[in-house]
């Protein structure tokens, strides 16, 4: 059996643990038991333990996300349509009361790097299922920008009790117009002679960041002027 297929078992054999235990020392060690792997294979496949198995969780819940979004006609729908879609898919892909016990876990300062990376991979995993093709600041705002939204809405929803969770997909709604008047911002500025020439020298430096190579992850290339090459 592969790393990642022990994980896969370990992760879903804690479910039923997480939401007395946690994503714990105990639902981990619980895991091992009711899932019958060796436990030293499952402590070389989760070095971390439970910490693992919720990032495990977490990615289970990305990859169910862009399954649904592969059955839509995306190109039938308006750009911020897509992203509420996308954003609304991988919350419907989600236990709240595991989520809830998982935002517990990334809250605590050792892991709170961990839980910013999953979030960032989310962001990163929709804007790649929607077609993103950037490969300069954009890619890094984007990724910003939305998880920014991401990371909102879940908290709303954690305490959303509205009939279908319509309250959260209103607050979707209101966070993706504040981002798409952000972008109508940036598309000013560009097109605004006077503001473009005084931002002349700041854009030209940030015209030269680029996304990761295999848009791998941060922090990304850094292009230098030719002259100091």
């Amino acid at each position: 059996m592969s790393e990642k297929n022990i994980k896969i078992r370990l992760m879903q054999a804690a479910l039923d643990h997480v939401p007395f235990d946690g994503w714990s020392a105990a639902t981990f060690d619980a895991a091992v038991v009711d899932s019958g792997v060796d436990p030293v294979l499952a402590r070389a496949a989760c070095p971390r333990g439970a910490v693992d198995l919720a990032l495990a969780y977490h990615a289970a819940g990305d990859a169910a996300m862009v399954a649904r979004l592969a059955g839509v006609e995306l190109g039938a729908m308006k750009f911020r349509e897509r992203i509420a879609l996308a954003v609304r898919y991988r919350l419907e892909a989600a236990d709240k009361e595991l989520v809830r016990r998982g935002s517990a876990l990334f809250s605590l300062p050792q892991y709170a790097a961990d839980g910013a990376r999953a979030i960032w991979g989310t962001a990163g995993i929709i804007w790649e299922t929607l077609g993103d093709s950037s490969d300069d600041i954009n890619w890094y705002t984007k990724r910003a920008t939305l998880g920014g939204v991401y990371g909102a809405t879940v908290l709303y929803w954690l305490g959303d009790i509205s009939e279908g969770s319509e309250n959260t997909w209103e607050f979707l709604d209101r966070r993706i117009e504040n981002v798409m008047q952000f972008e109508r911002l940036k598309a000013g500025v560009r097109d605004n002679k006077a503001l473009s020439g005084l931002l002349a020298g700041p854009l030209a430096v940030l015209g030269r960041i680029k996304a990761p190579v295999d848009n791998a992850g941060a922090p990304g290339r850094w292009n230098r002027p030719e002259q100091e090459q």
